[in-house]
């Protein structure tokens, strides 16, 4: 579902046009084009084809040989509010003094300084959507960002309100288990998201009568949030990986009628059929993982071909740090070596991620309209070898793999901070 309320960063400086010419262009959405071009012009891609005029002073990005395809989305990450090397001082993923974190923001704990940020554009990752951890039942309010671009955060804001992430299983019981409070069962974890969605609607009926009558009405940040989830306007991220919990998981959304969207669902393969029938989206994995809890222990590569066979609309997470986030795309190849279609493996980074949660107007595609996130592969990105040699945001040349540097060994440079903003 594409929505309008998504926000275009707004450019600091006219960018200049970049013809990206000459390539095996891969637009996801549509068929690949043999020596094609992709022209982005200020910050936003305006043609894609092989009879694309290019402007007289455009600069000229040479791909004869390469693949290109839009910039990744990662579309459950925890880079900037999980810092990497940091320790307790750079991890602010979880607030795990209340059940209810309804009322908190990830864009409130993201440092873009993170390396995370550096690796993702390594791998060709130019989108992601930064979520709270899963201590709690409910765990805050997501946003999606580039993974370049700004002085702070807020100017690399695709859209600022996404979704609100949710947890089921065994990390919120376990959390507040060793608190000796709820929830410390499945059953706890349930009454606390139906107990806060409850008073979300008593507490909508009782603003919405106020307003009516012209009197004050006392606002309440979680019940605010928890309301644009009812209303349709934010989706609800449910982590969840084994099949017992994602039934409860689709029990809880026909209850309140609020848009679903299953995270890890790596137990999901059991009940495909279940979540095709009904459309239900998975963004699976993290794949690189040991069977490392109980609810982990069908956890298999293969279950997301599973999944996509039976009609379900996948994407594919490393859930950063838990996996780097430049091993994105090796997840998809080796989800192909377990019998995922390839071409779905390349939806499962770009489109569908997109789609899933509303972002579709602005990333995921080389389609006119669309960002100009736009990164040249050394070949077909599913084959491990290949490197993404030039990465683009919003047309901005942002990361370039030399292969003569470093005694012939070849090294990667991204554009550091200092240079981003030394005009």
């Amino acid at each position: 579902m594409t929505t309008s309320s998504s926000t275009r960063t707004t450019p600091r400086t006219a960018r200049a046009t970049v013809a990206v010419t000459n390539g095996y262009v891969v637009p996801v959405a549509s068929s690949p084009i043999e020596g094609g071009t992709v022209l982005v012009e200020d910050g936003v891609i305006t043609a894609v084809g092989t009879d694309v005029a290019v402007p007289d002073g455009a600069r000229v990005l040479d791909a004869r040989g390469r693949w290109v395809l839009p910039g990744f989305v990662e579309a459950h990450a925890h880079m900037g509010v999980m810092e990497e090397a940091e320790g307790w001082a750079g991890n602010d993923t979880n607030e795990m003094t209340d059940p209810n974190g309804s009322a908190l923001r990830a864009i409130d704990g993201i440092n873009v300084e993170d390396e995370g940020f550096r690796d993702a554009l390594v791998g060709g990752v130019t989108s992601a959507v930064v979520k709270p951890g899963s201590g709690n039942p409910i765990g805050g309010q997501t946003v999606a960002i580039k993974t370049w671009g700004g002085r702070t955060v807020d100017e690399q804001v695709i859209r600022e309100a996404v979704s609100v992430k949710s947890a089921l299983g065994e990390n919120p019981k376990r959390v507040y288990g060793d608190q000796k409070k709820t929830p410390s069962t499945r059953l706890g974890v349930a009454k606390v998201i139906r107990s806060a969605f409850v008073d979300a609607q008593n507490y909508v009926a009782k603003r919405d009568a106020a307003e009516a009558k012209g009197e004050p009405f006392d606002r309440d940040l979680g019940k605010e949030t928890l309301a644009r989830v009812l209303a349709g306007e934010l989706y609800w991220d449910q982590h969840t990986h084994r099949a017992d919990d994602i039934a409860t998981a689709l029990r809880l959304a026909d209850e309140f009628g609020y848009r679903l969207v299953l995270n890890h669902g790596t137990d999901g393969a059991a009940i495909a059929d279940v979540l095709a029938e009904r459309d239900v989206p998975v963004i699976f994995g993290p794949m690189f993982t040991s069977r490392s809890k109980v609810e982990l222990r069908d956890r298999a590569i293969a279950n997301l071909g599973v999944l996509a066979r039976a009609g379900v609309r996948v994407a594919i997470t490393t859930d950063h740090p838990v996996v780097p986030i430049n091993f994105l795309v090796h997840q998809a190849s080796l989800a192909v070596k377990e019998g995922l279609d390839r071409d779905v493996a390349l939806q499962a980074l770009t489109v569908n991620p997109a789609q899933f949660l509303g972002l579709d107007d602005r990333v995921g595609a080389l389609t006119p309209g669309l960002d100009g996130d736009v990164v040249v592969w050394s070949g077909d990105p599913l084959d491990v070898t290949a490197r993404a040699e030039h990465v683009l945001v919003t047309g901005t040349e942002v990361y370039t793999w030399d292969a003569a540097a470093n005694g012939g060994r070849g090294a990667g440079r991204v554009v550091e901070r200092a240079e981003r903003f030394a005009h």
